[in-house]
């Protein structure tokens, strides 16, 4: 994790008016160095032997108010519980669907998909979500086996 990314959340976030509290450093420092895209309650449970008063709401709140000030982004995939991911830079998520497990990977060549949907369209085009599913190595192992 790098320093100077959870330095820029921080001051993002004291900009905003938000109080930095232990737990909010926590688990904003949790998201930035956690590959995994966790959920709320990956988020507690790694976090609650360091703040035993932690509750699983304080964690969702704190998310909500991440995702307010535009540090975080909420994934929902329907099935089950959101995941989290701290924003770095624009990238796609592959999926397992046996695991569930989710890896970002970055793919200049659609960098310009937005613009050429405008244009094409003609809509005002705001974002873009793009995910891939399939079986990660771990999975196709076992099931090979």
């Amino acid at each position: 994790m790098s320093q100077n990314e959870l330095k820029e959340a921080l001051d993002t976030l004291k900009g905003t008016g938000v109080r930095i509290t232990p737990q909010r450093h926590a688990i904003l420092e949790y998201l930035i160095s956690s590959m995994s895209h966790p959920t709320a309650d990956d988020i507690y449970k790694a976090l609650e032997g360091k703040f035993p008063n932690m509750s699983v709401a304080t964690v969702y709140n704190n998310l909500r108010v991440f995702r307010e000030v535009g540090l975080v982004k909420e994934l929902t995939y329907g099935d089950a519980s959101s995941r989290f991911d701290f924003i770095t830079t624009h990238h796609y998520h592959v999926i397992c669907e046996s695991c569930g497990k989710i890896v970002d990977f970055h793919y200049p060549g659609l960098d310009e998909v937005e613009q050429f949907a405008s244009h094409v369209t003609g809509f005002k085009v705001s974002h873009h979500r793009m995910e891939i599913y399939g079986t990660c190595p771990d999975c196709a192992g076992k099931e090979a086996h």
